[in-house]
């Protein structure tokens, strides 16, 4: 019989090696690669923690964290070259370590656990995204506030079932989005602090024996402190789902937004052309002119929502502490992360660049009878009439200019009058769309002194001023 070869990783208890199947399922450095710079940047932390404890000495810390920086440039320069034996991004780590270093570099590894190593990368990869996330949503907000001071007083049709309502302005919706994206930031910040704790000496699941200083390595990383629960923090994935949840609630509002672009779009609107840059045409009809990143948008926050069912589903009746199951907390979140900021860039561009089309925007509110709440208000304010009433002589008198094809405010006051001889020639003063958006100067409010109001707040917050 031919001897058995062990497996160096899973030591002397596995006489055999991995079956092709079980290496194949087992193995997660084809996605969790991306870790490699969390990786490296764990390992060099716990490393001089390490020494500082007297746990390995100085001389072993100082070539050990020489080699993890040889391999991080490699890793740089060359990228990964996988390895299904090697199993995950730090055994690769370790491996290339070791080649460099020699069996010096099996001490890295002492007082740690792959268990509580994948949660300190994993929690620093989602803190970068975090980060990077909360930029980008930015420049989206910059985008709109820019894009809402230029049209704080261009009138379009408010809409609710997408059915014209009232006149508004065109800033004033698209500020509605900048609230939104403010709320999405909101919710990364505070998934940011929930997740700012470090597991790094939590060990498998237990703690260790070693005299650790976890503090210090937390601090090193970055981290307001060290987890309190060594089960909880190998275990824990709350701030992956924190993340994605975020990325699909804002998902959500960019797919609003895109679904407006397209509508608007289309010919029947004619409210905006969209950029070049963010269209395509048809292959077999010359005329199209296809909104397909704004289409691509929507259908991102799709599968973003999936990527944060597929975890919650993962995690959903785990026991503590680490099961392999957790393995695959890692695609649906890089997946996301893909998805969730091309998303928001080509959203920004498109907010950036869009031509808005004001003149059909006013012309669809005028012709969309959306002063007709002004008609009604007017007949309460002015003469007295309850507003049951003043709804059904409202309606008459839009009944009256569709039959005319013209706008509310175009009728004649004898053609009012005929409708209700308790109508004076003040009801002008609320009949036009520009006399309906600055009567509504509330705070919140459609009119254009109060969006620029709003815009400027947006702008000092933002800190456009310094731009």
């Amino acid at each position: 019989m031919g001897k058995k070869n062990s497996n160096s990783m899973w030591g002397g208890r596995f006489a055999g090696g991995p079956s092709a199947i079980m290496q194949e399922i087992n193995a997660s450095i084809p996605f969790d690669k991306a870790l490699w710079q969390q990786d490296i940047e764990g390992s060099l932390a716990h490393v001089a923690m390490l020494a500082a404890q007297d746990i390995i000495s100085a001389d072993d810390a100082v070539q050990i964290s020489t080699g993890l920086k040889q391999v991080a440039e490699e890793f740089e320069k060359d990228g990964i070259a996988e390895n299904w034996d090697l199993e995950d991004i730090h055994m690769h780590v370790e491996a290339r370590l070791t080649q460099i270093i020699g069996s010096v570099a099996g001490k890295l590894h002492t007082a740690r656990s792959r268990n509580d190593q994948v949660a300190t990368d994993f929690r620093l990869w989602v803190r970068d995204t975090m980060d990077a996330a909360d930029s980008a949503l930015e420049q989206l907000q910059i985008a709109l506030v820019t894009r809402a001071g230029e049209h704080a007083a261009s009138i379009m049709p408010g809409f609710t079932h997408l059915q014209t309502a009232q006149p508004v302005t065109l800033g004033h919706h698209l500020m509605a989005y900048y609230e939104m994206f403010a709320r999405d930031r909101s919710r990364f910040s505070d998934a940011r602090a929930r997740l700012n704790q470090c597991p790094l000496g939590s060990a498998a699941l237990a703690g260790t024996g070693f005299d650790l200083d976890r503090d210090m390595t937390a601090a090193a990383l970055g981290f307001d402190a060290p987890t309190r629960n060594s089960l909880d923090a190998v275990s824990d994935r709350d701030f992956a789902l924190d993340y994605l949840g975020a990325a699909a609630q804002c998902g959500l509002h960019m797919s609003r937004l895109a679904e407006e672009m397209i509508i608007w779009a289309s010919q029947p609107f004619g409210f905006v052309s969209l950029p070049d840059s963010f269209s395509t045409g048809s292959s077999i009809m010359p005329q199209k002119r296809n909104p397909d990143a704004a289409e691509l948008v929507r259908g991102h926050a799709g599968r973003i929502i999936g990527c944060l069912n597929a975890l919650m589903i993962t995690m959903k009746g785990l026991p503590l502490a680490y099961s392999k199951d957790m393995q695959d907390d890692k695609p649906p979140v890089f997946e996301a992360g893909g998805l969730f900021m091309l998303s928001l860039a080509a959203m920004t561009g498109m907010v950036a660049e869009t031509t808005f089309n004001t003149g059909r925007m006013r012309e669809t509110a005028e012709l969309g009878y959306a002063t007709a709440t002004d008609l009604a208000d007017w007949l309460v304010r002015s003469a007295n009439i309850p507003f049951r009433e003043a709804h059904h002589i409202t309606g008459a008198a839009v009944k009256l200019a569709e039959n005319k094809g013209c706008a509310l405010d175009a009728l004649e006051l004898d053609e009012l009058q005929a409708i209700d001889t308790r109508i004076t020639d003040d009801v002008y003063t609320a009949l036009s769309v520009d006399a309906s958006v600055a009567s509504r100067n509330s705070y919140g409010g459609t009119a254009p002194d109060a969006v620029r109001e709003r815009v400027a707040e947006a702008m000092q917050a933002l800190n456009m001023e310094n731009m």
